[in-house]
């Protein structure tokens, strides 16, 4: 299996940005990591021996990117701070990582896949909801939804980036906007460590069926916990599908 780490520097993060990349040829996954927020969580957790037949078949090439989660969603400081430390994360996948996939896929309108668990769950929701004309899927496995939750009572800076808020208010062009172009697929468990995730899952399904936005909400059995072991069944169960 091919892989490689690359460091790409980042004028909006000011720094250079950790990346791995598994694969030679296929769709391109960008993963987010989970609370960690580590560009080799994937490798070291098993995702990436999970996805092999995809990978070695030339169906998947995946990019880990790190964040900035301890920066922005579980940081300290005030919620300014935080959203633009986020925010700037935003713009170096839109303006350096997905440029960086393209070239790397010799295809320079590659439309992308998104996928996280955890946390990583509501990065991958996020993008394909903010930005369906670049991820026309999205994967979130054990994700919390509710980002808003992460800053107490302050929680008005946080609403775009906070899809319980902003998902039930899509209407007119931009909700056609991610209808004609996006799909997003939110996996959880009944384990008991999903805690919150099932609430939070649920409700997003909900609220993407009610929009009319294409989506698909599975709840696993109490057996499904809130580990990789099980987010490695997930992701080689689901990926064929949404490729």
């Amino acid at each position: 299996m091919s892989a490689r780490h690359l460091l790409l520097d980042s004028p909006d993060l000011g720094r250079p940005v950790h990346l791995w990349a598994f694969g030679v040829i296929g769709r391109p996954l960008i993963v987010f990591p989970s609370n960690a927020g580590v560009a080799h969580e994937w490798r070291e957790s098993g995702m990436i021996d999970a996805l092999s037949p995809l990978l070695a078949a030339g169906k998947l090439k995946v990019y880990c990117p790190e964040t900035n989660v301890s920066k922005s969603f579980s940081g300290r400081g005030s919620t300014a701070t935080r959203m633009d430390q986020h925010h700037r994360y935003e713009r170096f996948v839109m303006n350096t990582l997905v440029p960086f996939i393209r070239a790397d896929c010799r295809t320079p309108d590659m439309p992308m896949v998104a996928a996280g668990c955890s946390v990583g769950a509501l990065y991958a929701t996020l993008f394909a909801l903010k930005h369906p004309e670049t991820f026309h899927r999205a994967l979130g496995m054990s994700g919390k939804y509710r980002s808003s939750a992460f800053f107490g009572r302050d929680r008005e800076q946080v609403y775009f980036d906070d899809p319980l808020a902003f998902v039930p208010n899509l209407e007119g062009q931009e909700l056609e906007r991610v209808r004609r172009q996006t799909h997003v697929t939110l996996v959880v468990g009944r384990g008991p460590a999903e805690g919150g995730c099932i609430a939070e899952t649920a409700e997003l399904g909900r609220l993407l069926r009610q929009k009319g936005i294409p989506s698909h909400l599975a709840i696993w059995g109490e057996d499904s916990d809130h580990k990789y072991p099980w987010w490695q069944k997930q992701a080689a169960h689901y990926l064929p599908q949404i490729l």
